[in-house]
């Protein structure tokens, strides 16, 4: 009788995850390089063993039924956003598959914002994140942001002197990449691309959908209320089944 309860929370649960991916999509739909993310929910199967802690382990399924939706990945979807000119010395884009790939304390982390500065020691850096490195996975030392670039990310003084390349990078699988805390992907070890194709003065924009993302928001937002709704009614229909029908 409150099996319908499981269903109504997991509802809740799962269109207010859904918001909080979409919310998170939204807030960086200006932020260079970003990646649209994707929330997806699967089944949550609740199965029960007649023979539990027998010595042979040997368990028998007496009964599946599935009452919520559980959490299953949140996909990033890595279509390459446009490039949008800037003029700054110091901005780079990457057209077609890659990423940059930045120092950080744990490691390599990689990114596809390119829009770059020089910290303190004249290193070419992503600002608040670290050193962006080059096909060897080490820093790059500029000194100046009086340069010239060409289109495979290859980096000259203005006199004409070599002072580095950038590291583009790719992944067999993208799905094994994930958004640190910091907004940038980890958790695999990446490529140096042989010739990669790298626009100079421009930045890749957020490849988020903005009208996509706010039908989406829209859609969750209503399928939330009525859940919640639908949840004080049957919270009112049981009381009145446990009170009313005790009595009779």
């Amino acid at each position: 009788m409150f099996k319908g309860f499981y269903n109504l929370t997991s509802a809740m649960l799962t269109h207010q995850r859904n918001l909080n991916v979409v919310g998170n999509n939204l807030v960086n739909v200006s932020t260079a390089g970003y990646k649209e993310s994707r929330y997806t929910a699967t089944t949550f199967d609740d199965v029960m063993y007649s023979r539990v802690g027998n010595k042979t382990k040997n368990y028998v399924d007496i009964g599946r039924q599935s009452y919520i939706r559980a959490n299953s990945e949140i996909y990033v979807n890595q279509d390459q956003g446009i490039p949008e000119l800037t003029n700054i010395p110091l901005d780079f884009a990457i057209a077609g598959e890659g990423f940059f790939a930045i120092q950080g304390p744990g490691g390599a982390a990689y990114t596809r914002a390119g829009s770059f500065t020089l910290d303190d020691e004249g290193y070419l850096c992503l600002p608040g994140q670290g050193r962006v490195l080059d096909p060897d996975r080490q820093p790059i030392l500029l000194a100046t942001d009086k340069i010239e670039a060409d289109g495979q990310g290859n980096i000259y003084s203005q006199e004409g002197t070599y002072l580095g390349r950038l590291g583009v990078f790719t992944f067999a699988d993208t799905e094994q990449l994930e958004y640190n805390d910091q907004g940038l992907f980890v958790g695999a070890q990446g490529n140096a691309m042989e010739s990669p194709e790298v626009y100079w003065k421009y930045i890749e924009r957020s490849n988020v959908d903005m009208i996509r993302q706010m039908t989406e928001m829209l859609t969750c937002q209503r399928s939330l209320q009525s859940a919640a709704q639908v949840t004080k009614m049957y919270d009112e229909v049981m009381s009145h089944a446990a009170s009313d029908v005790g009595r009779l």
